[in-house]
């Protein structure tokens, strides 16, 4: 479920003369770490009382005994939340203050860790009242890989070298973030 990737972008004040640009619209992050618990983490234990405790409240044998170092989640706290708090929550707050709808977008890139959250993201859209069809999303996650932080990058990348974007273009990208829900919604214009 998770490869390895790394990615950047060169960002600028002033499109390229010579090629294609990405113009960044905007970007929006929205956390809802305060309402939810903790997902993924490392280097705690969570109580039966869903209270944290650091793993330096142990001894060292009991840190390696416990394995409190090692990166957990919480697979079923997951997937009963991920779609309505990085998905429905923000998108319907995002429509509210940009005024998008679906339609004006031409690609949309969702970043997803599985296969298995490509219909239940689908569903969150048609929930915010956001629906896009399968035929604009671009993603090369059965090709590269879940690359984590890279996706975006990697993405964007894929389609900008793909010979298929036009001036005037617009594309929605999609970053949730498991470990507390949090998510980032980005606008881009070809220009």
């Amino acid at each position: 479920m998770l490869s390895d990737g790394a990615g950047a972008m060169r960002v600028e004040n002033k499109a390229n003369k010579n090629k294609l640009s990405l113009k960044i619209e905007f970007i929006d992050v929205l956390s809802y770490a305060g309402e939810m618990p903790v997902c993924m983490y490392s280097g705690l234990e969570i109580l039966e009382n869903n209270s944290i405790k650091s793993w330096r409240a142990y001894e060292q044998e009991e840190v390696m005994k416990k394995s409190l170092l090692s990166v957990r989640q919480d697979v079923k706290l997951l997937n009963e939340n991920i779609v309505e708090y990085t998905v429905i929550k923000p998108l319907i707050e995002i429509i509210k203050k940009r005024q998008i709808n679906p339609e004006q977008y031409d690609y949309f890139l969702p970043h997803y860790s599985s296969t298995y959250f490509r219909d239940k993201l689908y569903e969150g859209l048609k929930k915010a009242n956001f629906e896009i069809p399968f035929d604009k999303w671009f993603t090369n996650l059965i090709t590269h890989g879940n690359t984590g932080s890279a996706s975006m990058y990697i993405m964007l990348e894929e389609l900008f070298n793909s010979g298929n974007l036009k001036r005037g273009q617009k594309i929605l990208c999609y970053i949730p973030e498991s470990g507390r829900f949090s998510t980032a919604f980005m606008s881009l214009e070809v220009v």
